[in-house]
């Protein structure tokens, strides 16, 4: 399924002239070595980024220490903080931000394991960004399955969203 869903993008962002950039977290990369699976990447896909540490997130994107103390790493807060951080350094038309519990430790009452955040930025035809973030709860699942449900997600987000917001 995630095979598919990145050529389809690759075939979205290419026939829209989109470029696209990822900030991860919890999934390590993994949706970025999804999307650059595909040959021809390199005409839409400008950045990703691996911020796993607060301190990533803190030196590279710009999320502020007490953005993450407060809210935790794992929270609409972060994410979007991550996402406004990535808009900053790529100007992509589309980016996306991911932050969660994989597992199998760790999680909590307010985010159990399978807890996911993604920040989607749209540059809309005005030039101004527009966020929109998004909690999923995947369940007690496999690391490894919460993170391939994750890239699944954005990438198919991705796909709706170039359609969406389609400039002709």
């Amino acid at each position: 399924m995630i095979k598919e869903l990145s050529k389809k993008l690759s075939k979205l962002s290419k026939k829209n002239n989109f470029n696209i950039s990822a900030a991860e977290s919890c999934t390590g990369g993994l949706l970025s070595t999804s999307i650059i699976e595909v040959s021809g990447a390199s005409n839409y896909f400008n950045a990703g980024l691996i911020t796993y540490s607060n301190k990533a997130k803190n030196k590279i994107l710009g999320v502020d220490v007490k953005t993450i103390k407060k809210f935790g790493a794992v929270s609409n807060e972060t994410s979007l903080a991550m996402a406004k951080g990535l808009y900053k350094l790529t100007s992509s038309n589309l980016i996306v931000s991911i932050t969660g519990v994989a597992g199998p430790f760790g999680g909590n009452i307010i985010n159990p394991i399978g807890t996911v955040y993604f920040t989607f930025g749209i540059k809309e035809i005005d030039k101004k960004i527009k966020y929109i973030t998004e909690c999923k709860r995947f369940g007690k699942k496999s690391r490894l399955t919460i993170q391939k449900r994750s890239v699944s997600f954005a990438l198919g987000s991705f796909i709706d969203i170039i359609n969406e917001y389609r400039f002709d």
